[in-house]
């Protein structure tokens, strides 16, 4: 690989940083839509609960790190994608299968995450940046919450068939 000027690829790092801060916030604001639509399945709310604090501590990760470049967090992207999350969310509440589809918006999501981070592992690893443990802690949950959604979804999916077959609320 060609050497790469550090300016360039510490510019790059920065902005994925304060991306990924971003993009933690909408998902602060996605799991707070569902966790009020959870009632029904309270494996899949205490998950959420879960990865919620999960999520609160990668937020913080991403600020040291950001902290390390005397950097600031992009409190409009922040605020545009919590409100895109928010929004996101909402769309699914009218849905008689919203359980069905925030789980499927949930794994697309955490893939969506683990990609990001796998991007900045990366970008760290060309920099020489001194972020990997942190990065990759965040790597690790949002690994392991994609997963759980996957090996819960032939169980998820049965389960709203049985409410909704039973004429209860299986939405939520």
């Amino acid at each position: 690989m060609a050497t790469l000027p550090n300016d360039v690829v510490a510019a790059v790092f920065v902005a994925g940083l304060k991306n990924a801060h971003a993009v933690e916030h909408q998902a602060l604001a996605l799991i707070d839509r569902q966790l009020d639509h959870l009632s029904n399945y309270p494996d899949v709310a205490d998950r959420l609960r879960m990865h919620r604090g999960e999520t609160e501590q990668q937020i913080v990760r991403l600020e040291e790190i950001l902290d390390g470049f005397n950097e600031s967090r992009s409190v409009l992207k922040d605020a545009a994608l919590s409100f895109s999350g928010n929004m996101a969310a909402l769309g699914h509440t009218f849905a008689p299968d919203e359980i069905l589809k925030n789980s499927f918006a949930n794994f697309a999501f955490e893939n969506f995450e683990a990609a990001s981070y796998k991007s900045l592992l990366t970008i760290a690893d060309a920099g020489g940046f001194d972020s990997a443990a942190l990065l990759t802690q965040s790597l690790n949950e949002e690994l392991a919450m994609a997963a759980w959604v996957d090996d819960n979804n032939a169980a998820l999916t049965r389960r709203y068939l049985e409410r909704r077959a039973a004429g209860d609320t299986a939405s939520h």
